[in-house]
């Protein structure tokens, strides 16, 4: 829905500023659900969130501050730490089940709870991105046909557009907590899967710890009237949750009665020199990564060029023949010799034009961007994917010419780029973007370019063989 940045308060405080995408300012629906994010967000507050600090659903782009809360989110974490133990996955579960009883306290549904959702911060976990809550008593934002959420992570009802309550986080919750133990409550594959599996399979809840097995079982409860509420999870769970311990400060000295004497007071002994104190040394800047450019060449861009060439070629038969004197009509003959180069020369400048401009495929820190040199507007990117987005590279199981295609594999609900030039995309969550292979360079070194390429800009992303 838009870009996240870091920024500071006029204080200098850390803040989060939430921005929308400009296309996103026209459709009122959308104003609506922010509308909802920022009135959720404003009524939990910000001991289970992000507090609000400002927001304008109104301007152009909608957009919104909060608190910066500092950590991984949930689904990060368990992919570099390695699944929650049982004690952890108590924690955690009293930390989302405290946090869920007070969202529904204030008479919002979350509707949303995911991996994603949820940030480690140092003092517990903080639940995220209320974009599509809604207040109890408010139905504007349900449309018959429409799923509003995360496939995986939804309740039977929401999926059948039955009533949407806070059994329904309780069922997210249920879920995210099988994430959290490593696995997967209804598995894998397409989203419409996982919408089957929900409302018509079994959960599968192996992957948790024998004794929180059937508490999160009951959670993920098809009939909502079989779930636990909020308050009464957080009741069964921090019964077993760690409590970490809490030194107690040192007692103060007792005091001495002025009635008993006091031996006289040493003197004073020299003053000792304290060793001078280190003087702190500043952060080395770490310059961000030179951005990788792969150009397109003549060599390449040849196969684009069929039609033209095939123009040549015929205009250039047409002037052999017209430059011939067995012509009947003197004037026929003529008017062949002065157009025929013309178009020759037509043909030749467009040629020249598109080896002159070619397309380049950008590997850098923000993201990939596939630009033009083209037209008046050179350079111009026509694409932008940021990193943020994608979740995985790797390469078609069959390449398309010389040139190294990247298979991107974009995160869910992320927008997908239009289908222009050098972007195609294929399923709704793959991108394909062809990199053209520079001349002199084989299709090995491009491949092995590229993958260190994208392992230094985007050191998050998972890249595969390419």
């Amino acid at each position: 829905m838009g870009r996240v940045y870091q920024g500071r308060s006029p204080g200098g405080r850390l803040v989060a500023v939430k921005v929308a995408r400009a296309e996103l300012a026209a459709d009122e629906g959308f104003r609506a659900r922010f509308r909802s994010e920022i009135s959720a967000a404003r009524q939990v507050g910000g001991f289970h969130t992000a507090q609000v600090v400002d927001a304008d659903p109104d301007a152009t782009p909608p957009w919104m501050v909060t608190a910066f809360v500092a950590g991984r989110d949930l689904d990060r974490t368990v992919t570099e730490d390695g699944p929650f133990d049982e004690g952890a996955l108590y924690a955690l579960g009293a930390a989302l089940a405290e946090a869920l009883t007070a969202i529904h306290a204030c008479g919002v549904v979350h509707r949303d709870l995911k991996p994603g959702n949820v940030i480690m911060s140092d003092d517990g976990p903080r639940v995220l991105d209320f974009g599509i809550a809604r207040a109890l008593h408010d139905t504007r934002l349900t449309h018959t046909g429409s799923v509003i959420g995360t496939a995986g992570f939804l309740a039977p009802e929401q999926i059948e557009q039955g009533t949407v309550g806070p059994a329904c986080d309780v069922f997210a919750l249920g879920a995210v907590l099988v994430h959290a133990a490593g696995g997967s409550a209804f598995g894998e594959g397409p989203p419409m899967s996982l919408l089957y599996r929900a409302v018509h399979g079994e959960p599968d809840v192996s992957a948790v710890p024998e004794g929180l097995r059937a508490l999160v079982g009951s959670c993920l409860a098809k009939d909502p009237a079989d779930r636990p509420t909020a308050p009464g999870l957080l009741a069964e769970l921090r019964v077993h949750a760690p409590v970490v311990p809490v030194a107690d400060p040192a007692p103060a000295p007792a005091p001495v009665p002025d009635a008993v004497p006091r031996p006289p007071a040493a003197p004073p002994a020299a003053p000792v020199q304290a060793p001078a104190a280190p003087v702190p040394v500043p952060p080395t800047a770490v310059a961000p990564p030179a951005p990788v450019v792969f150009e397109a060449t003549p060599g390449r861009k040849l196969a684009g060029l069929v039609w033209s060439l095939a123009g040549a070629l015929f205009a250039g038969l047409v002037t052999l023949g017209a430059w011939q004197t067995d012509y009947a009509e003197y004037d026929s003959g003529e008017s062949l010799r002065l157009w025929a180069p013309l178009a020759l020369a037509a043909f030749a400048l467009r040629i020249a034009a598109v080896l002159a401009r070619p397309h380049t495929v950008t590997v850098e820190a923000p993201g990939l961007t596939v630009r033009s040199r083209r037209g008046t507007h050179k350079d111009d990117p026509l694409v932008t994917i940021p990193w943020t987005d994608v979740v995985a590279v790797s390469r078609p199981p069959v390449a398309k010419g010389p040139n190294v295609q990247l298979l991107l594999r974009l995160r869910w609900g992320a927008p997908l780029p239009l289908p222009r030039q050098g972007v195609e995309p294929r399923q709704p969550d793959w991108v394909t973007v062809t990199v053209p292979r520079p001349v002199g360079t084989t299709t090995t070194t491009l491949r092995g370019q590229l993958r260190e390429a994208v392992a230094r800009c985007a050191p998050h992303v998972h890249v595969d063989y390419l």
